[in-house]
């Protein structure tokens, strides 16, 4: 099987040793993308910023590897704090309009740089 590191030019440096995305066979798998600014390395202001942030940040990761949220078959959000769950939930619809994604969308007790919002992404090329 071949396997591609995907590195973004418009997304946030990796914050680890870790890379973008990584394209095997048809697929595509992101690692998480948090409400960075690709330009200062800092985070937006409050979760609504952050989820845009890093929603446009996955769109600038998919579209390295030639895909779009079109593409997206899964996502995984993470929350600091389920009570940000309903303003997510219409950010992520402004992202995936139509048929979305399946979705899973956990709280966890700590998120790198202490974000309050991370998205990963499984995309399909068609």
């Amino acid at each position: 099987m071949k396997r591609e590191a995907i590195i973004a030019k418009d997304a946030p440096a990796a914050v680890g040793p870790y890379v973008h995305a990584v394209k095997a066979a048809e697929t595509l798998y992101t690692s998480g993308q948090l409400g960075l600014n690709p330009e200062t390395g800092q985070l937006a202001e409050g979760v609504e910023a952050q989820a845009v942030q890093a929603l446009d940040n996955l769109k600038a990761v998919l579209a390295a590897a030639g895909l779009g949220l079109l593409d997206v078959v899964k996502t995984t959000v993470f929350l600091a704090d389920m009570n940000d769950f309903a303003a997510i939930n219409a950010i992520y619809g402004r992202y995936f309009e139509g048929d979305a994604p399946a979705r899973s969308c956990v709280q966890v007790a700590k998120l790198p740089m202490g974000a309050l919002f991370e998205i990963e992404a499984i995309a399909v090329m068609q």
